[in-house]
Parts: C-alpha cells; structure tokens; sequence
C-alpha cells in the first residue's frame, strides 16, 4: 500500500514528522518498507506566467520570453522548450535558484541575448514528466508562489507492507482510522454526498450464484463527458499511490477504491445487452481484457456478463468489449461484494494481477459499496457532468459478524501487564469495534470492515498494538525450557546425518516438487500428486521417491568434472493411499565412482552394491534387518534388494537400471538407496548379555543348493531350528563347479554353539546339528 502523507492528513492529522509516523506504524504492526520525498530537493522557484514569445535572433530552437514572477516587472529569459506559449503558466527558477543535483541558476547570455532564470520541465525539477517541455501548471496557479507550496513538494510517500488481515488499511479511511486510535487526533472522514436522480434509466442486475457475490450495486449515469480532464489533485494523489492517470472516468473508479477501499468498475452502457449477471463462467469460454490479454475461463471463476457474453473477471479483470473510450456518453457504474474465496487464486490461474484482486482475495468491508459508488458518482457529476440515475441493488449471502469477548484477567496473563478495563474499552472504541462492557469484561460484535476479529486473541492483539508494544516491560520474558529425554529406543536426529558424514556423504538438498516424468521412470507412478498452479513445468507434481532429486545433482556433479559423488538427503516423500495423501520422511543416498578417494595405499575400484549395503548397515545397525533380492523400476534386476526389518518393508537398495543410463545421459551407473527416515531412528533396548567363560564349538557345513535358492533363504532355515546354543550362523565359501550337479552351488556354513553354563560335548552339539541338517533339507538343501 503507497500513500502520500498530505492526502492522510485530510482525514487524520497526527501532526507527527514523517519517520515519527513511520516507527508508530511499524509498531502497532503496520510495517512501513519505506518512505520517500514527493520530490528532491531544490529551491528558488516560483510560478511565472509567459506574456510574450519571440524567436531567438541567432538561434532556430531558442524563444525569448517575457515572464511575470509577481514582482511587478517582467523578467527575459531564454527558452528552448517546444511547448512555450504566451499565457501559460510554469515553474521559473529565479537568480540564485538551486535544481536538483546541487545546480546553480544565474544570469547568462544565450547565443548573445541575456536570459535571467530558467523556465523548467518536470524532468529538471526531479518530477514525473508527461511531456516533453515546460512543466504546465494550472490556470488558477498564483504567479509568484512557490512552486513546491503550489504542488505540495514536501509531501512525503510511504509505502507500508500490510498483512493479509487488515484489508482495512489498504485505504486512506482505514489508515486514517488506525492513527486515530494509535495517536487520539481527529478523524475526518470524506463526507458522502447523496447524489440527485435526474434520469430514469437504471441498470438491471441478477446475482445467479449467490454464495460468490453478497452484493451488486449498479447505478447508470448519462450524457458524461468522458474526455473531461482529471483535476490535478486527484491525478497528484493517484501518482502518488503509485497509479497511473488514464482518464477521468477510470481515474475516479481508482480514486474511490484508494479512498474508501471498495474496488470499482465501470462500464460503457452502450456496449451493453439488456441485465448483468453475475455468474459462474463456462469452461472454454474466452474473454478479452483490458490488459489486451485474451484469456479461457474456467468454470471455477466468477465473471460479469451480460445477455450475450463474459465482460468482465469479477474482482480482477474488466473486458476490452465493454470499456470506456473518449466516445462513451453513458457509464453504468458497479461497486460489489465478492467473497474473498472465489477470488482467490485467480491471479496465479490467469498469470495477472490487479489492485482491486489484491483487495477482494483479502476480504473486502460488505458495507461499504453503498458509500462507494455515491462517492463515484459525487466524482463523476462534478468532473465529467451528466445525470444519474437510482441505484439499483441486488443481494447474495452476505458474512455474518461475529460477537466476540474479552476478558481483562486473560489479557494480563497473554500480555503480561495490567491494562485497566477503561483504557481496554476507551482503545477498542478509538479503533471503531464498538465494545460493550459486560461483567465478565468486553464484548465486541466484529464490524463489517474487521471481518478477522473472530476469537479472544485477535482483540487482545488490538489492545496490544495501540498500547504500545514498547510499554510491556519485558521482565515477563523469560521462562524455564526442560529438555525431554531421548526415549532409549531411538536414535537421535542430528546423529544420522552425522554418521553420513562420517562416511563420506555430503547432505543435498531438493524441490519436493518434480517432474512428472522423475515419478513415471523411477517409482513407476502414473497417478502422482499434481500441482493446481505449478512453479514451472518440471516442477509439476510431488515427489513420491527423492531418486529423482539426487540423479539430477549427480548430473550437475558431472557436469563440473566431479567424478566422485556420495550425497544424502533426509526429506519429505508424497503419495496417495486410500484416497488420502499421505508423506512419509525419508532418507535417501547416492553413490557414484570410485569406493575409495584417490590415495597411494589402495587401489581404485568402483563402488559397488556391497559397498553401499554397509553404509545401509550402519545406519540400521542394532535392528534384525534382512536384504531380500527384489525388482524396482529404477533399479537394475539381479543387483536390487529390499530392505525389511521384522520382515516389514522399510526400503531398498541397489544400481540404477541400465536403461535409464541413456536417457539421463550417465557414464556409469550410480549405486542408491532408500530408507524410511523412522526405521533408521529406531534402534533395539540394550539388553544386558554376560560373555561366556566356555570354550565355543564350531562346526561347518557345506550343502548343495539350486541357484535360484540364495543364502537369506538359507540362514532363516538354520535359524528356524530353536536353540540358546546357537550363537552365530555365518556364510564363509561358495562353490560352483565340478562335483556338483548343473545349476547348483555349494554354500558352506560356519555354525557357532556356546554355553553360559559350561562347555559343551559332542553328545549335545550333534543333535543340533542333525536339527541344522534336517531344517535346511526342507528347501532343497542337502549336506554335501
């Protein structure tokens, strides 16, 4: 919101310097960005109006003029400009003036004719220019005045950022109403005066979808002069709140909405078929906008139509066919009440934007379109003339207020001081909510311009804001933090990434949205979750697996001559379930070249599946995890595995696919995994385990097994024989080859037995062993 100070001062005059109003905005939570002088500075320069011009003896482009500056004799001075002519009126800058950018006015000579001032364009005041040439002043400018007196120079611009809430302060009226309350001057609100019906046309109006709009209000205005000029103040008041002058009519539709807060548009009532309604648009229909942008609406939007076609987005857009022009004789004005829901996201959809959208997606005072468009009308019948007609409403589903309370002991315990109920009551009051006192302390019934007043907080907030956040003593500041346990089942946090670290990796990290075709060729994900209104195009959709991410910063990596890359990322994953979208927190790894850094004292090897599979153990180490050979559609066939802990699936490890290698443009292929972020912070209860003082026993068997029998399947048959003996079960050798039949292997098998109670016989470790023999018989296997 950009505001001139002196167009605030009319209707609230806090008479504070301009950084004094800055530092109480920005206090009571109105945050002002910055504010900026109307104009440089300069000095020495009056209004002078020419009485004569004559070309320049010696020169085609210069004029001598004769000027009056209010001295009683005129002054010559020599002027280029294209635009000098007897009877306007100008700035001059007299002997001794000084411009901008420390510039010194005296008396010269001028191709050999003396000129004593300058007479002077915006541009070399340090002013907005329109044309090129003498800045032309008004005709009831006084000659002799100052000029930055004339066209309040020492005005000051602010420019707050306001937050989504406080809809009412993107107007003067409400800025007004707030320093009123923050400093106790006067308020002066611009008075609405009721304009006269003097014609009997009226403009009908239909509200179809009466949940979007809670009102219409139309008024139709005939015989304007729609080439009538702006007054200088209000295009000086419009330029100052950063608005271009366009023409009068569509200047005085800003004006108001600059004033009052209520957006405004306005029609060419010739161009129009018979009722406006406001409706849902079609899907495919197309409007034309003033922006000439053509855009294809969609039936999520509200629009203003009339018997035959779309004119305009309702609270963002009107439409080229229904514009005013400097031909339009008759207006029809609308001033309406959207819900702030319909409008909403409309701008991201059409890809623009507009001051009124900025408003109305806020939530827009629903009492305020009466007062709007008298004051527009008011506007147009004195600058442009014509005759107005009645104004013709329709109604929709308006918001309802709420009644709020307040309680004087629950402000004291949020804010931490004492705040006497009259002060509480007397700030409410100046801030226009109305409080009734009751015996538990205030009620407040939010008004239509406070449409966020809903709970006690938010009136606390107020009475916070205007006390003065300085004014709480901050004794009340500090408190006692306890630091919770880690419960002895977890890990801690911060210790993943450490021990990733640890092992070479280097945390990265990416957009949780990506590109669709990342889903489609790494989790084979036809259905992901999609984006209503995407950053960009590769960022269409949410990642459901982050091995999207980390293969496209192995490709920046390589891109850079890094031949060696081990990269983490602990991140959000996304995916629907039963109809609902559901995000689980992930860990994920990429490993790329050689196992080792280039050192003397081993060779280089490439990384490999076993490689990444001890990184993948020392995270989930303590954890009864198993790797069962399993096909991913990202990973290569015979060199993936899942990873499950009590036979839950918690994630997957292995090589990329080959096929992917050429499509993403990779020399080898990267190792990866994945793991679900929860298993890898669980860890088992340390549980207290004597060493045994007993001699161990170890036996070794070798059984012959088909190929497609692997040794996981092995060892859960040997662990399936139950014994406290049996201490460890662990593959030692592998045999392919002579002596056994054609696709099978021989697996030998180091079996550990110990006792805490003494050492063990051969009459006990036998029958065990028998058990080992028998269970692993059971499939497929058999001693060799």
């Amino acid at each position: 919101m950009q505001f001139s100070y002196s167009w605030l001062k009319t209707q609230a005059n806090p008479n504070l310097s301009p950084d004094q109003l800055a530092h109480l905005l920005t206090m009571a939570g109105l945050e002002v960005e910055e504010t900026t002088p109307a104009a440089p500075d300069f000095s020495g320069v009056v209004i002078a109006e020419v009485k004569a011009v004559e070309k320049h003896p010696d020169a085609d482009r210069l004029n001598v003029t004769q000027v009056d500056v209010g001295k009683g004799e005129l002054l010559q001075i020599v002027c280029g400009a294209p635009n000098v002519r007897v009877g306007i009126k100008v700035p001059c800058a007299l002997d001794g003036a000084i411009l901008p950018n420390d510039f010194n006015i005296k008396p010269t000579k001028m191709r050999g004719v003396v000129s004593n001032g300058m007479l002077c364009s915006a541009k070399e005041l340090g002013l907005p220019e329109d044309v090129d040439g003498l800045l032309i002043l008004d005709n009831n400018a006084p000659v002799g005045q100052n000029v930055r007196d004339f066209l309040d120079l020492d005005d000051t611009i602010f420019t707050l950022k306001i937050t989504p809430n406080r809809t009412d302060c993107l107007s003067i009226k409400g800025l007004a109403r707030e320093v009123a309350a923050l400093t106790g001057c006067e308020v002066n609100f611009p008075k609405i005066q009721l304009v006269k019906s003097e014609s009997a046309k009226t403009q009908a109006v239909q509200i179809d979808t009466p949940e979007d709009c809670g009102r219409f209000l139309s008024r139709v205005i005939e015989n304007v002069n729609a080439t009538a000029p702006s007054p200088a103040w209000l295009t000086q008041r419009l330029e100052r709140a950063g608005v271009r002058s366009i023409s009068a009519l569509v200047d005085i539709g800003n004006y108001v909405m600059l004033e009052l807060g209520q957006p405004m548009h306005v029609f060419d009532a010739d161009k129009l078929s018979g009722s406006l309604h406001v409706r849902r648009a079609q899907n495919g229909e197309t409007l034309a906008c003033l922006n000439e942008k053509t855009v294809t609406l969609q039936d999520n939007t509200l629009v203003i139509a009339d018997e035959k076609q779309a004119l305009s987005i309702a609270g963002l857009m009107g439409g080229a066919s229904s514009a005013v022009s400097d031909e339009t004789k008759n207006v029809v004005l609308e001033s309406a009440w959207f819900t702030p829901e319909i409008i909403s996201g409309k701008s991201r959809q059409y890809g623009f934007g507009s001051d009124s959208s900025f408003r109305f997606e806020r939530g827009v005072d629903f009492a305020l379109q009466q007062d709007a468009i008298e004051r527009a009308s008011e506007l147009i019948v004195q600058i442009c003339g014509g005759q107005a007609g009645e104004i013709v409403e329709a109604k929709g589903i308006l918001s309802e207020s709420k009644t709020v309370a307040v309680r004087p002991e629950r402000v004291k315990k949020v804010l931490g001081v004492d705040i006497a109920l009259d002060k509480m009551l007397a700030i409410l009051d100046k801030l226009g909510l109305q409080p009734v006192q009751n015996e538990n302390g205030l009620a407040v019934t939010s008004p239509s311009f406070r449409y966020d007043i809903e709970i006690e907080e938010d009136l606390i907030e107020e009475i916070a804001r205007v006390y003065g956040y300085e004014n709480i003593p901050d004794d009340y500041t500090s408190g006692k933090l306890a630091m919770l346990k880690l419960p002895e089942t977890r890990h801690p946090r911060f210790g993943v990434y450490q021990k990733l670290a640890a092992r070479g990796f280097q945390e990265v990290v990416s957009y949780a949205f990506v590109n669709e075709e990342w889903e489609q060729d790494f989790a084979n994900n036809q259905d992901p979750i999609r984006l209503q209104n995407p950053l960009a195009a590769q960022y269409s959709v949410m990642r459901s697996t982050l091995m999207g991410g980390l293969i496209e910063i192995l490709q920046n990596n390589l891109n850079r001559k890094q031949n060696r890359v081990r990269v983490f990322e602990v991140a959000r994953t996304f995916r629907k379930e039963n109809g609902n979208f559901v995000q689980n927190e992930q860990v994920g790894g990429l490993v790329y070249g050689s196992a080792q850094p280039e050192q003397w004292g081993e060779k280089a090897r490439p990384a490999d599946f076993y490689d990444v599979k001890a990184d993948v153990e020392s995270l989930l180490s303590g954890q009864n995890v198993q790797y069962v050979r399993a096909e991913h559609p990202a990973l290569h066939p015979t060199r993936s595995a899942n990873v499950l802990i009590d036979g839950k699936h918690v994630g997957f490890i292995g090589e990329l696919h080959p096929k992917w290698l050429q499509k993403y443009d990779l020399p080898n292929a990267p190792l990866l995994f994945e793991l679900d972020m929860a298993a890898v912070l669980a860890t088992e209860k340390t549980r207290y385990l004597a060493v045994s003082k007993f001699q161990p026993v170890r036996r070794d068997l070798a059984f012959v097994l088909p190929e497609n029998v692997d040794f996981a399947a092995l060892q859960a048959a040997l662990w399936a024989v139950r014994s406290d003996y049996i201490q460890a079960i662990e593959l030692f050798d592998v045999y392919r080859g002579a002596g056994l039949p054609e696709q099978h292997k021989s697996l030998a098998v180091k079996i550990v037995l110990q006792s805490h109670d003494g050492t063990l016989n051969d009459e006990t470790v036998e029958p065990i062993v028998q058990q080992l023999i028998e269970s692993a018989e059971k499939i497929g296997a058999k001693l060799r």
